[in-house]
This record gives C-alpha cells, structure tokens and sequence, in this order.
C-alpha cells in the first residue's frame, strides 16, 4: 500500500525533468556502451545440451568402451559376420543423437516462444525485451506474477510485495520500498513498481540455479535410477563371468587360437543389454517431440515420467477449468445505494489498478473510468487478503475509501447480503462486494465496520475442453481436486458443469494439522478460500499419505504449490513465476493436452518396462551361460554372429517398436523389482535349456559336421525360448504384435532354409532326432516360463 506517485530518485533521470516525473531509464547510447562493456545478462535462456555433448553421451559409454574393444579384436581375428554386433551398435548409438538432437531442437524452439520478456524503460518508454537483453542498470518494471530476473534495488513501488520463499524459505510476502534490494529468483505477489538492476549475468543471485534448472536432462527419475542400478548389477555379474570364460577358452580348452576368441567374445558380448540405455532415450526424445507438436514444453525430461506415475492432479480453477476473461453479469446495489454512483466508485477502483486481474479487468470492461476522480492512496489486490482497494479524492475536496473483494472475506456472518451472495454462488457464479471503508488502508484491519454498498456479478467463461480432460482423469483412476481462493459454492457448482462431483470444502475450516488435513482432503472434491500457503500445504498432506501429485495453475497464488508437487504444469499465458518453476509448461493454455502428457509418459514407463525385461532376460541367460560353460570346462556355444542374429530378431527389432508403441497402463513403482522378478526366472529357463541341448548334442554328433551342429541344436533351442519370451512380453495382442512376432519368426526360418544365409551364419540343422529334441526342450521350457510368470505374478504382486 502507497501513493501512486511513489518513486525514486534511482535511474536515469534525465536533465531538465520536473520533479516527481517517474525515471526515464537508460538512454540507447548508455545501453549500446554497457553492452560494449559486456555489462548484460547473457545467461542462456536454456542450456540444453550442445550437439557435441549429445554426441559424447552417446558415443562415451562404460558399455560401448567394452563392445568397441571386443569388437576390434574380431575385425582382426573373425570373418566379418561375427563383427555384426559393432555395426549394430553404430546403428544404435547414431539413432540416439539424431532422436535426441531434434528434441533438443523442439525444446529450443518451445523454449523460445516462452521465454520471460521483462518490461525495460529506455528513454522514457516502456518496451519488451528478450531475459538475456538487460543491461546493468537498466529500469525493469514489474507487476504480480513477474518474475525478479536478475538483481536489483527497488526505484519505484506501488504496494509491492514480493515473495522470496523460493530463496529464503520465508513464506511470508516481502513490502519492498525504493532503495530495498531485490534478488534474482523471486516474484511479485501484489502491487506493481520498477527496480535497477545491480548484478546481471551469472552474477546474479539465482542465475546458476535457473540454468541447472532449466538444462535438459535424462536423469533423476525412477526410471533412469532403475536402470542405472541394473546395469551396475550387471557389470557385478559380467566381471567374475568374462574371466572364467576367458580363462576357460584360451588356457584350458587347447583350441585353436582364433576360434576360441570369437566364442569368448561371443559370451562376454551378450551379457550386455547395450540398447536398454538407448531405447529409454530415444523413447524420452519422441515424447518430447510428440509432445512440443501440440505446444507443450517439458522443460524437465522426467516429468514427462512423473505426470504418467501421478494419482492425484490438483487443479486451480481460474485459467484450467475456467478461461481468464470474466464478463460482468448483475449489479445488486445494498441499502439503498445510488446504482450513477456505484458505477463511478467501480469505474475509479479499475482506473487505479495499473495491472488488473481479470476480475477487476471486467470491471473495467463493464464500467469505464470518469476521470473526475483521483486515486490518492491504493491497497493492490493479493491471494492472502482476498480483496483490494483505493482512496479517492472526488473533486469536492472529501477522500472516500473503498474495498472490492471478497464478500464472504470483507463481511460479518449472518450479514444479508451474504445470503444473497450464497444463492449467485450456488449458480456457478462469482461475486464480488464493494464496500466503503471506514479505516484508513495502513490499518490493520481495514475491513472491520466496513459498509456493504453493492455485489458484482460475474460470470466465468467455462473451458471447452475441460469436461473432456476431467472425465478423461476419471477413467484412468486419476483423483482431480479443485483448489481455489474463490467461494467454494461458487466453485463446486463450476465443477459441478463440468460433471465433476463431489464435496465442498471452505479451506478456510480446514486443520491445520498435516495428518488431519490429508483425512479432509480424501473426503472432499472441491476446495475454496484457500490462500497461496494453504495450497502448499494442501499438496504437502497429499504427498504424505502416499500420493503422487500434480498440481496445475497460472497465477502468482500457484506458484508455491507449482513448485512442491510432483509435477508442476502451468498455463503459457500465466505468471512468468508459475512458468519458471513448472515442469510442464503447455503454451497454447489448453487444458485438454495433459491427457497426451500422461499418455506419453505412460507409454514410456510401461513400454520400457516391457522391453527391459527382454533385454535382461538375455543378460541373465548369458552369464548363466557363460558360468555353466566355465564349470563343464567346455567350448562355448555360440559365436558372435549368433547371438547377434537371435538378439537382433528377438530383442533389437521387435524392442523398437514395442518401446514406441501406444501404452494407457498406468505406471506402477518399484521399477527394478518389477524386471528382474520376470528376468531372473525368464534368463534361467532360457539359459538352462539351452545348455542342456548343447551338452546332449555334444554326444549325439561325431565328425567334422560335430561343433556347427551342436552349435545349431543350441541356437535353434535358445531362439525358440527367447521368442515364447517375446509372445509374452508382446501381451496383450493386437494384429501388429501378433504380425511382429510371426514375422521375426518367418525370418529365423528364412535364415534355416536359404544355404548363402546357413553359410553366412554357420548355421545348419543336422538330421532329425537332435533338432526336434530341441523343439521338444523349447515346448518344455516354454511351459515352465509360462508357469512361473503366473506363479511370479501372485508371489510377487506389483
């Protein structure tokens, strides 16, 4: 609360101004110097990663270093068929950085169009400039919602108060007058003013922090921890494995030198699951690309996974189930009140707010300012109190203060005009009280004894797309709570358009106590009255009973919630506060793209789930492998081209499209738990099938044909279990899975009959009882693993 003509003397003022006049800021030649100087904010927009850093986090893996030395030693000491498991491995790393390199494009692009343009005064007028285009001691204005950009010290102040909760932890808003300092990563929660920047650049305050912020990554998320634990384990089980192997194939066995490193490096290959890290990115990168096609930008790549892990969206009804606009509907005057005069009181309260919500905006709209008035004091609107107002001068030399807010805030219960207030409520409609004060605005309670003069209807402009999008949350068992600072009547019959039920909640009766609090929370649908800290603690109760939360909104009162939920989504044409320390930022402002933002991440957990088991299935059987041919002291079953052919027909191509594929099951936890409980017993069977074979076919066949034979015996028991593995996975069918698998299937067969292929391969059937004893083991072992899928989904339930 101040006189509108507060200033300062900070800033450019320049020569022969009058006293009083506002600073101009700087002038175009001090800019032009300071930025000769290097004196601007040139911290990045975004700093997503360069194309050589995209490059080197997926050429420089612990895993391609370990596959790129075994697969030189077989360019120099095999036929170029078992060296096919480094050109797949190119292959598989140049997918991952065009895929990422053209998300890294959608991201840039997206981050382009919602980027923060701070207002600067240059020369007097006031002008839009892009974040990284301050200068030092440049005059930014600001206003609610905006964001503090850099550093600075307050020039002008308008009731100004500014949170800085997200830097200090102090909840409480911040009076800031001229001369008071600013800092970089806070924003304005009421009022309006100017302040000088100080410090720019990376010297700014929270400028390193808003680049880490900001910088796309692939890390922190349930997901990639999994996933990064797993392959930890495996490193544990390949190290023991690879040096039994290699002391089994070269020292024990007398082979033949060439012939025992192909079979060594044809075990030590498949142990690891090189494209599970590949196609976990190249999944996260169509996301974003599918995603930023309906103008939805992920400025955290995880969030993409947390939104499809969330149970409970909490939504502000103003800009997500609401449009912003309002029209003005009613106008009930109270004892008796002049209606010419009302309308001069409501047309002057507009006029003295120089940044109007859309409430008051409506009233501008409806009632236009007579410029007989002068507005010689204001109190700006703000969440917590619930109401603004303004002292006039009416030209005949008597001030009048007046308050517009609230009713059920500015009024006594059992008032009147609160009944009436209650049954506009009950229609959906907003309501707003125009009283006259009889306190000063610096009191600390300026509405007490206020005099009720008229009630301002407004009607909110419901969302098209909002029904939809709720019943959409319905059907995937995903709660929806509506969490307002409006009249929770008002709000419930809003939702109750929209066709979500439920109970309504005054915030305003709710505990304080976090356990009690979440109780209340379960039981109601609809909240209302509820102040910006209550949000926070509404999202904090939420989350301690287990919850997964998401909270959506657009004005400076969601900003705290925004910032602790799980998942933070704001509206493009919201506060930059809300855009900065949201995840998800959806820049068309429509509500009815959140539904795509769960499926995307739906389909990337569930679909990597999926393929991570194939992956590691053929991990598990390859050390089994491996230490089975160690302890029978006998050659090792496959070469290379082999398992690159199996992996290639029933893991590489089959796993691609079923990563990319369409999944609306919701995700679950417990990532790794949920592969390797199907890994273990799935690697097992396969590994222990497939060795017995061998071992028999070891004494079946005598003679030269004796090592590609049994050989072949072992490869065709191995592809068959892997691909009853793949029929698994593939569940539930639809006519492409069921055409992928036969057709993965068809080409193994095409490889037995064709001879340039059985050649290429060294694959070739000999006789019939060996290789219809291999069919009989597979049907076996394809049995058990169908028994103990079952028996893992009961024992072991998700």
């Amino acid at each position: 609360m101040s006189h509108i003509d507060a200033g300062a003397d900070l800033g450019s003022v320049h020569p022969g101004t009058p006293p009083g006049t506002p600073p101009a800021g700087l002038t175009r030649a001090e800019v032009a110097e300071r930025v000769a100087r290097g004196q601007v904010n040139d911290v990045p927009v975004r700093s997503s990663r360069s194309l050589s850093e995209i490059v080197r986090a997926n050429v420089f893996t612990r895993f391609n270093a370990i596959i790129g030395v075994l697969w030189l030693i077989m360019l120099a000491v095999a036929p170029i068929q078992d060296s096919l498991f480094g050109f797949v491995i190119i292959a598989n790393t140049g997918i991952g950085i065009v895929q990422e390199w053209r998300a890294k494009q959608t991201l840039d692009s997206l981050a382009v169009i919602g980027e923060a343009r701070p207002t600067v005064r240059r020369d007097g007028v006031a002008t839009e400039v892009a974040t990284h285009e301050i200068v030092l001691d440049d005059l930014i204005e600001i206003g609610p919602g905006d964001k503090i950009v850099v550093d600075g010290v307050c020039a002008e102040a308008d009731g100004l108060e500014v949170d800085e909760s997200l830097l200090t932890g102090e909840a409480d808003p911040v009076v800031k007058h001229p001369g008071d300092q600013v800092m970089s990563g806070s924003f304005v929660v009421a009022g309006g003013g100017a302040f000088t920047a100080a410090r720019v650049g990376r010297e700014a305050y929270a400028a390193q922090l808003a680049e880490e912020a900001s910088r796309f990554t692939l890390v922190h998320s349930e997901l990639r921890t999994g996933i990064s634990t797993i392959l930890k384990y495996v490193t544990w089980m390949m190290v023991p494995a690879a040096i039994g192997l290699i002391i089994t194939q070269l020292v024990v066995k007398n082979n033949e030198f060439k012939g025992s490193v192909a079979r060594t490096v044809g075990g030590i290959v498949p142990m690891v699951p090189e494209g599970l890290v590949l196609l976990t990115s190249v999944a996260f990168a169509i996301g974003v690309i599918r995603l930023g096609r309906k103008q939805c930008l992920v400025q955290e790549l995880p969030a993409i996974e947390g939104l499809a892990r969330v149970d409970t969206v909490c939504l502000d009804k103003t800009g997500t189930l609401t449009e912003g606009g309002m029209d003005v509907t009613g106008l009930r005057l109270l004892d008796g009140a002049d209606e010419s005069y009302v309308r001069k009181v409501l047309g002057a309260l507009g006029e003295s707010d120089p940044r109007p919500n859309a409430s008051l905006q409506a009233i501008i709209d409806a009632y236009p300012d007579n410029d007989d008035w002068r507005c010689v004091e204001s109190l700006p609107f703000s969440s917590a109190r619930k109401y603004s107002g303004a002292v006039f001068s009416e030209g005949d030399g008597e001030d009048s203060t007046w308050l517009l807010g609230a009713p059920d805030v500015l009024l006594d219960s059992g008032t009147p005009a609160l009944v009436e207030t209650e049954r506009l409520n009950e229609q959906g409609l907003r309501v707003l009280l125009l009283a006259r004060a009889s306190r000063d605005l610096d009191d600390p309670e300026p509405a007490e004894a206020a005099r009720p003069t008229a009630l301002v209807v407004l009607e909110q402009r419901l969302r098209p797309d909002a029904a939809d999008t709720l019943r959409y949350f319905a059907d995937q068992h995903v709660r929806a709570k509506v969490i307002s600072g409006d009249n929770a009547v008002s709000v419930g019959a809003v939702a109750a358009k929209l066709g979500l039920q439920g109970k309504a909640v005054d915030a305003r009766r709710l505990p304080a106590d976090r356990a009690r609090m979440a109780e209340a929370l379960d039981e109601g649908t609809v909240f209302g009255r509820v102040t910006p800290r209550q949000k926070r603690d509404m999202v904090g109760a939420l989350q301690s009973r287990g919850h997964t939360v998401a909270m959506t909104g657009d004005g400076v009162n969601d900003v705290l919630a925004l910032k602790d939920a799980d998942i933070g989504v704001a509206m493009g044409s919201g506060s930059e506060a809300t855009r900065a320390v949201a995840q998800i930022v959806l820049l068309n402002n429509s509500f009815a793209v959140l539904p795509s933002v769960v499926g995307e991440g739906r389909r990337v957990i569930g679909n990597i789930t999926r393929v991570a088991t194939l992956f590691l299935v053929k991990t598990v059987y390859s050390v089994l492998l491996a230490l089975l041919v160690v302890f029978w002291q006998v050659e090792y079953p496959f070469l290379p081209r082999h398992l690159t052919l199996l992996s290639t027909l029933t893991i590489g191509v089959p796993a691609f499209f079923l990563a990319l594929a369409p999944n609306k099951e919701r995700a679950r936890p417990h990532f790794v738990r949920q592969v390797m409980r199907y890994a273990i017993p799935g690697g097992v069977v396969a590994g222990s099938a497939t060795f017995a074979v061998y071992l028999v076919a070891r004494h079946y066949y005598t003679g030269s044909v004796q090592l590609e034979a049994e050989t072949s015996a072992a490869t065709l028991t191995l592809f068959l279990i892997s691909m009853w593995v793949l029929a698994i996975i593939a569940r539930p069918y639809t006519w492409w899975r069921v055409t992928l698998v036969a057709t993965m299937g068809a080409a193994f067969l095409v490889v037995l009959v064709v001879p340039a292929l059985q050649s290429f391969f060294a694959l070739k059937l000999v006789g019939v009882a060996m290789p219809w004893t291999a069919v009989a083991v597979a049907v076996v072992a394809a049995a058990t693993l169908e028994y103990l899928w079952k028996w893992v989904g009961h024992r072991f339930p998700e």
